[in-house]
């Protein structure tokens, strides 16, 4: 039986494992920490094509500028003298235009269409965890704002998405009675979903121990075996393990591993941070983003949980609380009965960001048994399955209808 070692058990690599065990390939997943933590856990759980568009976006050069140097912002930079990071920087601004915007957007938008089906599968196969379809709504204090938010979301139905809907204030307190005077209207989204991270987590974990995956925790890559353009094993510090196949799907340390094997690509960590509630003040009848603070709401069975901004400081794994009083600035302004005094647990997650905004999925240049699946920035949960699917389709050789060279991880060979 083949063999694939996939490194990083996040969402990504857990999927990926899942649907190659399906078809019968023999698996090891490792992880340097615990499966299923890091930035799979803690976040708002959305799985919405509506944020199909890439971060790099028309106009946010001058916005980001404006933003980089406040810890308070929703983009936050960290002043250091990091090569990497100025590289990783002028791509980012050098993809903030119209066309690189629109083709992005087609890429994963069209990706992303099997997104809804396969969380059906999943769940049909008996893969249980908490999951809603109420849709998302967008609350916004600015009509100028809603109305450009709705104009872009009308798009998405080129790409077979809900049609949005247009609120007024009067309409838009209907449906969410928490939210408070100063919103002037909304954008409701049919169609979306929002899941809790930490149940898909533990559910796909409990559920490839019984399909038979090996999955080691607490085993961090140190090496990499090469021969005649192949990988034959890796090095951990648990020691050596062959595969006949290798999945780097290490989230925000991807581009480390993936030294390990020769092949070098920019990415950054994205640092984003949320605040579960576990006895919210308010009940929320959906998920809601905030438009103009950046902040996205999600309900959930017994919790409500705000996240947002972006931060870029490197691989530091450090709790800012500064990044966190934005958010709940932005709850008293958009709820009524909103208390800042109310228990919670803030949490800091770091995302994998490309300078392209688009993932990186598909063989390692000059390696021909070695695939990234990484980059997914705020689209982890959203194409995870569907990732899962196109890595399974390209270890096991199999056709596939999916279009992944705009994800190709040549594109940032040198």
């Amino acid at each position: 039986m083949a063999r694939t070692v996939i490194v990083g058990a996040g969402v990504i690599g857990l999927l990926t494992a899942y649907e190659l065990r399906r078809r019968g390939v023999e698996v090891i997943l490792v992880d340097k920490g615990q499966p299923g933590a890091a930035c799979s856990s803690g976040n708002t759980g959305w799985v919405v094509p509506s944020f199909s568009g890439p971060l790099p976006a028309p106009g946010l050069v001058r916005t980001s500028l404006k933003w980089m140097l406040s810890r308070t912002s929703p983009l936050y930079i960290k002043p250091r003298l990091d090569p990497d990071l100025v590289r990783w920087l002028w791509g980012f601004w050098r993809h903030c235009n119209p066309r690189d915007h629109q083709s992005g957007l087609d890429a994963v938008a069209g990706f992303g269409r099997r997104t809804m089906p396969l969380f059906d599968a999943l769940q049909a196969d008996g893969v249980s965890f908490e999951m809603h379809a109420d849709g998302v709504l967008f609350a916004f204090l600015d009509e100028r704002i809603q109305h450009q938010v709705f104009n872009e979301l009308r798009e998405l139905q080129h790409y077979g998405y809900g049609v949005p809907e247009s609120l007024d204030a009067k309409a838009v307190h209907e449906l969410e009675p928490q939210l408070s005077g100063p919103v002037v209207g909304g954008v409701f989204v049919p169609g979306e979903r929002h899941l809790h991270p930490e149940s898909l987590m533990d559910a796909l974990v409990q559920r490839l121990g019984g399909m038979g995956v090996s999955v080691r925790p607490g085993t961090e890559v140190t090496g990499a075996e090469l021969r005649g353009g192949r990988a034959t094993g890796i090095l951990t510090s648990a020691g050596r393990i062959e595969g006949d196949t290798f999945v780097i799907a290490a989230g925000a340390w991807s581009a480390v591993v993936s030294k390990q094997f020769g092949f070098t690509f920019p990415l950054q960590a994205g640092k984003g941070y949320s605040l579960t509630l576990p006895n919210p003040p308010i009940k929320l009848r959906r998920p809601i983003y905030l438009e103009e603070a950046r902040v996205a709401c999600s309900p959930f069975a017994r919790s409500l949980r705000l996240a947002g901004t972006m931060e870029l400081s490197g691989m530091d794994a450090t709790l800012d609380a500064r990044r966190i009083a934005p958010m709940e600035k932005a709850a008293s302004t958009y709820f009524m009965g909103w208390d800042n005094g109310t228990a919670r647990t803030a949490w800091m997650g770091m995302r994998p960001v490309t300078p392209d905004g688009l993932p990186v999925i598909g063989r390692v240049p000059g390696l021909g048994n070695v695939f990234l699946a990484a980059g997914h920035a705020m689209m982890g949960i959203t194409l995870a399955p569907v990732t899962g699917v196109a890595i399974a389709d390209l270890v096991t050789g199999q056709a596939s209808d999916l279009d992944l060279a705009p994800f190709d991880p040549a594109r940032f060979a040198r």
